[in-house]
């Protein structure tokens, strides 16, 4: 398969020649060492993976020799494997200016994360790689960034063809691992099958010393049947038959692995009585969708649960957006004690840009008059509407528009 340009290439390139090592997490088969592969191209970078049980042993019982062995500029994959060797980059990276000696590919668990933070302050940049984009799978780079602006949105959509409800489900469908892309239902099918049985299974008896696989697999199926709701703890207990305690840490290890999104809640001391419970969504919309049993797209489509496998596209999609792009956002949702939602809250340097998300090619453009309220605040509001099926974008007022999905 041709490889796929990765949005994340950018970025990940800019931090190279900043910082001494770079650390590309996410969950397991997403791409990452695909796309750092790619980048080590007609270069004399040495490649290694902790996955290999020998080079596993020497990095965690001898660094100083596994350096020897494998001499940087070096791409260690699965570094958290090894935790060990963080000391000794951090000595190698103290050694040189040189940047850019180390990269290293992990799932982001807690423990490795802490140990990274503690050992490697100031010597390491981390960034985070998610399962393709519609637009990656497109091969579509907007030459603008995100602002919800109507010049913005019809600049984009003069980059992409109209928007199709039926392709829009297809990539929910389908997802983003790039070894899905393509294939038929039967491959896909059992693809799935070995992702959940192998790689999360191992993982979450490893990270988190859970063995029950039948327990397990019950959470993750009542997960999914959850997607796009706010977190409920006992009802994903009761489905698994585990305690509250225990949902709670499982969901936090899911979270932890790149399986689950948790979109926080919107928090500000001005605005008192917001809900602090977080809604859950999955990193990967066709994960989802297999472990709902949703066997075609248009199944999917029709079926009862098909707005809010719309909500987790476009919040993934937004999600993915920022995590690439240059400027910093902060992505939210509001939801406040007379359970008055807003979807999606963008904040951009102290700018709120407010969304909602219709599955609807025709949504009643009312939706926006709920997001009067915050001009009664000192918060500034910006550009926003409400993200839907429509074709093209289409302003409802001066500061909204009806927003077509496959245009964020």
């Amino acid at each position: 398969m041709a490889y796929i340009t990765r949005e994340l290439e950018r970025k990940f390139v800019k931090l190279n020649g900043f910082f001494k090592a770079v650390l590309v997490t996410g969950a397991r088969q997403v791409g990452k060492t695909t796309m750092l592969k790619h980048l080590c191209e007609g270069t004399d970078r040495t490649y290694v993976s902790l996955d290999n049980i020998m080079a596993r042993e020497l990095a965690q019982s001898d660094p100083v020799l596994f350096f020897q062995t494998y001499k940087p500029p070096i791409l260690i994959d699965e570094v958290q494997k090894a935790p060990e060797l963080f000391e000794q980059i951090k000595i190698m990276c103290d050694e040189t200016d040189e940047k850019g000696l180390f990269w290293l590919t992990g799932s982001q668990q807690y423990k490795m994360m802490k140990k990274i933070r503690d050992t490697l302050a100031g010597r390491i940049g981390i960034l985070n790689l998610y399962s393709m984009s519609q637009r990656e799978k497109n091969n579509i780079a907007f030459d603008t960034a995100l602002d919800f602006s109507l010049e913005t949105l019809q600049a984009r959509q003069k980059q992409v063809p109209k928007n199709d409800v039926e392709k829009v489900f297809y990539h929910i469908w389908e997802g983003g691992i790039p070894q899905v892309l393509g294939v038929d239902d039967e491959l896909r099918m059992e693809y799935y099958n070995s992702y959940v049985d192998t790689y999360l299974m191992r993982d979450v008896a490893e990270e988190g010393g859970i063995t029950d696989t039948v327990k397990f697999t019950k959470f993750l199926k009542a997960c999914a049947a959850l997607v796009s709701e706010q977190v409920n703890y006992a009802t994903l207990a009761e489905s698994a038959d585990i305690s509250e305690p225990t949902a709670k840490e499982w969901l936090n290890l899911l979270q932890g692995l790149g399986i689950v999104y948790l979109l926080e809640p919107y928090a500000n001391n001005e605005l008192k009585r917001l809900t602090k419970t977080p809604k859950l969504y999955y990193c990967d919309t066709g994960l989802c969708a297999f472990l709902s049993m949703w066997l075609t797209p248009q199944q999917l489509m029709n079926g009862a649960v098909s707005g809010h496998y719309y909500e987790n596209y476009v919040v993934m999609e937004l999600i993915k957006n920022y995590a690439y792009s240059s400027t910093k956002s902060n992505v939210t949702y509001y939801r406040d004690a007379n359970a008055k939602e807003i979807d999606l809250f963008v904040e951009e340097n102290q700018v709120i840009h407010p969304l909602e998300i219709k599955k609807s090619a025709n949504p009643n453009s009312r939706e926006v008059k709920k997001f009067t309220f915050l001009d009664k605040t000192s918060l500034q509001r910006g550009n926003g509407g409400i993200v839907c099926m429509c074709e093209e974008p289409i302003p409802i007022d001066n500061m909204n528009c009806f927003i077509p999905s496959n245009l964020i």
